[in-house]
């Protein structure tokens, strides 16, 4: 891997060597071993200096589990960010702890010092919902929207699933989002499987197939217009069944 360029004497990272937060090393370590969620390394990250990868113009076209367009140029000239597939169909920005974690990525990317609030910031900016840190290694975290969205914005983020079960108040803002629904005669809210949170609508007999899509439609759109689930959900996933 090629030297990274001297940072001006005035940056916050002139003396940055590379290598990871020991913070961040450690929170790593714990969530690998299952002792540390998702929100607690966001916590840990809030405070950290994150590695962007930036790749020379010409070299942007990613492998296959990379997205296929550049994002932003943060003032390398002939160089971009590249997102990779964050596996659900969307892109995602790569951010990396390390310089030894970025070259185990990409050894052509050339590593920008970044904060992790202004990383986020550029991801959101540029349409990716989701950071991947480390994405070849050793320990890969993904972050969902909601929690790049608090992340950039300051805030702390509280996931929509923690321990197994959906928090109360996205259960509650579901069921009222969906009271007004008279084709549904009730509603559990899950884990998920495909998406983070799965919705089980129990539907009441007699709907044809576009009676069935009229409802779906009516669903999507409530979840969506409810601030709780829309701010706090990642994915949703939608199940029909009879009303028993």
């Amino acid at each position: 891997m090629s030297t990274p360029r001297a940072l001006p004497p005035t940056s916050p990272f002139a003396h940055d060597d590379g290598t990871a937060d020991p913070a961040v090393t450690a929170v790593l370590a714990e969530h690998a071993a299952g002792r540390a969620d998702v929100a607690d390394v966001l916590t840990v990250l809030a405070e950290a200096r994150l590695l962007v990868a930036i790749l020379p113009h010409g070299r942007e076209q990613a492998p296959t589990d990379e997205a296929s367009r550049a994002a932003y140029d943060p003032g390398a000239s002939g160089a971009a960010v590249v997102g990779v597939a964050a596996g659900d169909g969307r892109a995602a920005m790569p951010v990396f702890s390390s310089v030894a974690a970025l070259a185990a990525w990409r050894a052509d990317a050339r590593p920008v010092p970044t904060p992790a609030r202004q990383a986020a910031q550029g991801a959101l900016a540029e349409g990716w919902p989701v950071l991947v840190l480390d994405p070849a290694g050793p320990v890969t975290v993904r972050l969902p929207r909601p929690a790049v969205v608090a992340l950039a914005e300051g805030g702390r983020w509280r996931p929509a699933v923690r321990d197994g079960a959906v928090d109360g108040e996205v259960v509650a803002a579901v069921a009222t989002a969906l009271a007004g629904i008279d084709a549904l005669a009730g509603c559990d809210v899950v884990p998920g499987g495909r998406g983070e949170v799965a919705i089980e609508l129990a539907v009441r007999a007699g709907l044809d197939r576009a009676g069935l899509e009229g409802v779906v439609a009516r669903v999507n759109d409530a979840l969506a217009a409810d601030p709780t689930v829309a701010g706090r959900v990642d994915s949703l996933e939608l199940r029909l069944r009879p009303a028993g």
